[in-house]
């Protein structure tokens, strides 16, 4: 075990402790453009099965926020199969609307955007005991899953980036059975258990040990035997603990870059509950992929990620932080045992580090650590709040974050995370603008549409647009029969 303890506020050189007010265009586009991970890391090509490749949808008059970084535009969004054929215009649009099968949303100027994505998703979480779930029968954890991955699209989210699993194989299995179109959830990539030394775990239940180089490859080697995406290391505490601080870093350089090395050997990529001083910069050092937290980073860390951070995101699950502090006494974790042992410190200390990332371009990304019980599934928007509320963001960044972020994430930036022809259609449609007012993301009731790989998840009865009768339209529908007009309308006939 290494301590990292830092006692005073980092002396930052640079004046970002509150940003300064800004109304210019997306800064994080750019960024996330340039995100690069290392070569190695592939996923499998994963699909979606079950949408009728001749299926044909038109969502008409919508206000387009596409993600790519321009403003939102009215327009129109043509879909074919399980892509989007069209952002805009939509060529033939009469011609396409005279097919009987083609499905029409009117939009009426609400908002259309890609759908949501989470950068550090735990399905199996349960909102309550973590330990308790080590010991749940494998049968009701795999309902358990299944109903918190049907939580995430029901709330909009089509992408979800696993951060790890308390038993090896249900990110797995959830993620295949959402591609085979068995169960209803978001795009994802899988995670088993998280990995610690017997002096640095979290929750020992859902933990996979190693202590050594050697024990930690062939901890990694089964992950990635039994169908893992990524690999997840605990590099440092938690103060909830009580016995394993934030501060302290329970990896060494030897132990993080064979990790690293074997997880991309296997293709895999790698991510790291990393909040401590030194473990972030092992993180950067050594290649991990995805930094969670990153709470007490210093100024030595924030210059060498500045300079990989084309080669990497953090994830700091700033809302785990934020209700923890002032959410929890509900539930019997009270606001001031939560400053005693560190929590406000510690999110005073993690704002003020995420603020200058995101001055500096670091790719900072929302999601994370939803699941417990006060932060319950279903709550996930609450992070872009944060994004735009405490760490500098507009709200425009904070949704771009959130979806073409998250499709970098997943090596899918080039088909998802964006409203363009030929990626795929996953969307929502908002009754609402989240740029002006993005807590309404979190209201389901507003989110009228969600659709993923182009067939439709939800929809509301006031979404399907009744068949044309005739007359209507002054006679131009032509699967109905035209009747005389008188006066600008149909003539009825007394019978």
């Amino acid at each position: 075990m290494a301590p990292a303890r830092i006692v005073d506020d980092i002396p930052w050189s640079s004046p970002a402790f509150v940003p300064e007010p800004y109304e210019g265009p997306p800064r994080n586009v750019k960024a996330i453009d340039e995100i690069k991970f290392n070569d190695a890391v592939k996923y499998p090509k994963y699909e979606i099965l079950g949408t009728d490749p001749d299926s044909k949808i038109i969502f008409e008059d919508v206000s387009i926020l596409d993600c790519t970084g321009k403003e939102p535009y009215r327009g129109d969004v043509y879909i074919e199969g399980g892509r989007i054929k069209a952002v805009g215009d939509v060529p033939n649009k009469a011609e396409i609307l005279k097919n009987p099968d083609i499905r029409l949303f009117k939009g009426n100027g609400r908002t259309l955007m890609p759908g949501l994505g989470d950068a550090h998703t735990h399905f199996s979480w349960n909102g309550g005991d973590l330990a308790s779930l080590g010991g749940l029968n494998v049968e009701e954890h795999t309902l358990l899953t299944a109903r918190s991955a049907k939580c995430y699209i029901d709330s909009g989210y089509t992408m979800c980036y696993g951060a790890a699993s308390a038993k090896e194989r249900l990110d797995v299995a959830i993620r295949d059975a959402i591609n085979a179109g068995d169960i209803p959830g978001p795009r994802s990539v899988a995670n088993g258990k998280e990995m610690a030394k017997h002096d640095g775990d979290l929750e020992s239940a859902i933990t996979a040990f190693a202590d050594t180089p050697e024990e930690m490859r062939e901890v990694i080697k089964h992950h990635t035997g039994i169908g893992v995406d990524n690999i997840k290391l605990v590099m440092s505490g938690e103060e909830i603990c009580e016995v394993r601080s934030a501060q302290d870093c329970y990896f060494t350089d030897e132990e993080t870059a064979v990790c690293v090395e074997e997880a991309h050997k296997a293709g895999k990529s790698i991510c790291a509950h990393a909040r401590a001083r030194d473990s972030v910069k092992m993180c950067v050092k050594h290649g991990v992929d995805v930094i969670y937290h990153g709470s007490y980073i210093d100024e030595e860390g924030m210059d060498m990620l500045e300079q990989a951070k084309t080669k990497h995101v953090v994830a700091p699950a700033i809302n785990w932080l934020v209700a923890t502090l002032n959410d929890a006494a509900a539930f019997g974790y009270s606001h001031e045992k939560a400053e005693q042992v560190g929590y406000k410190k510690e999110l005073d200390v993690a704002l003020r580090g995420l603020r200058e990332m995101h001055r500096r371009g670091i790719v900072v990304l929302p999601g994370g650590d939803y699941g417990f019980a006060w932060t319950p599934h279903g709550t996930y928007a609450r992070d872009l709040a944060h994004f735009k509320n405490l760490m500098g963001f507009t709200a425009h960044e904070s949704i771009i974050a959130a979806t073409y972020g998250v499709a970098k994430l997943m090596l899918r930036g080039d088909e998802m995370g964006q409203l363009k022809p030929g990626n795929y259609a996953d969307m929502i449609l908002v009754d609402g603008n989240p740029i002006e007012d993005i807590d309404v993301l979190q209201d389901h009731s507003k989110l009228n549409v969600i659709m993923i790989n182009g067939r439709v998840h939800k929809a509301g009865r006031k979404e399907y647009v009744p068949p044309p009768v005739a007359g209507q339209d002054s006679n131009k529908h032509p699967i109905v029969p035209d009747v005389a007009i008188r006066d600008g309308k149909p003539e009825v006939k007394a019978s």
